[in-house]
């Protein structure tokens, strides 16, 4: 199978039989072999009566309907996981993202790109609760993660089957994958799709995933620079604490000894008993890290590399 198009689908009745129409419009043109996989996340408006009769229409669509509504990056891990194509291309249900796209997409895969991501260039949702904010969290996640995009929320994208696998998702991560990938070398690029208005049915989207976001953030800035070396980022910061709590002890000790203030009523003999616990705590923080760590690559037999390619070696 050359194409997997992975599409999560909740409450988008009205939307899928364009869906399915437009994608294969597209792809019976090329000459790739495709299936196409909608994962039915708990849809409760008659979604799934739908996608099984699309799927008894044509048998290169798979349909997996989850038990309730787990959330999109879960529905897209279980199209990943059913997915038997060598390249995966996810999408959303609600027709903004245009299969005829899609060729593109698999153009610079042939180029010899690992992950081509889509960037909504002309976006046509409103600027100021989704447009702008949508350009301030990218630059933000840009600068944290060291991966340029323009948009990472697009789910449009195309992977190379071996990136994914070696991927786990969580929470909201499913847009963080072009930075996960880049963590074990993959090549990451994007280029500009369509994105058209919402015709039917309602978003999912809104201000309050930004939270959500912002803490997923954290966690893959994270596994990106201390997943195999915690004690880099506490043990850090609890020298820096400690050597803080020095100074402030010393300059308790000074005015004491100097300037005969009474050290009980110095605010700063508490800040350096603070400072002092703080940095033994981040230390010791960092080394139970460290346990976890190899207690997490030891017991499963799991390498802190990735092998590209093996040249006459086993």
């Amino acid at each position: 199978m050359d194409l997997s198009i992975v599409v999560p689908i909740y409450n988008e009745a009205e939307n899928l039989l364009v869906l399915h129409e437009g994608v294969t419009a597209t792809l019976s043109r090329s000459v790739f072999s495709y299936e196409l996989i909608l994962v039915d996340d708990g849809s409760t408006d008659g979604s799934f009566p739908l996608l099984k009769k699309v799927a008894e229409s044509d048998q290169r669509v798979k349909v997996i309907r989850l038990r309730r509504n787990f959330g999109q990056t879960a529905a897209m891990v279980a199209g990943f996981d059913a997915a038997s194509g060598r390249i995966v291309v996810p999408m959303d249900g609600d027709l903004q993202n245009d299969p005829a796209d899609i060729p593109h997409l698999l153009e610079k895969i042939d180029e010899g790109y690992d992950v081509v991501s889509g960037w909504r260039k002309d976006r046509v949702d409103t600027y100021l609760n989704r447009t702008l904010p949508s350009m301030l969290a990218n630059l933000f996640i840009s600068g944290m993660t060291g991966v340029k995009l323009h948009d990472y929320g697009c789910t449009l994208k195309a992977y190379r089957r071996e990136v994914l696998d070696g991927i786990n998702l969580y929470g909201e991560m499913h847009r963080f994958v072009p930075a996960l990938a880049s963590q074990v070398g993959a090549k990451v690029t994007e280029i500009p799709v369509r994105h058209h208005k919402r015709l039917h049915g309602k978003s999912k989207y809104g201000i309050s995933r930004t939270m959500r976001v912002i803490l997923d953030l954290m966690t893959v800035k994270f596994l990106l620079s201390y997943s195999t070396k915690p004690i880099q980022l506490f043990g850090k910061l609890g020298v820096y604490t400690l050597f803080a709590s020095f100074l402030s002890g010393g300059a308790t000790l000074y005015m004491k000894v100097f300037e005969h203030t009474s050290i009980n009523r110095n605010p700063l003999f508490i800040l350096t008993a603070f400072l002092l616990f703080m940095g033994v705590q981040f230390i010791v923080l960092g080394l139970l890290g460290e346990l976890n760590a190899r207690t997490y690559y030891e017991a499963q037999g799991k390498p802190i590399y990735v092998v590209k390619e093996k040249i006459n070696l086993g």
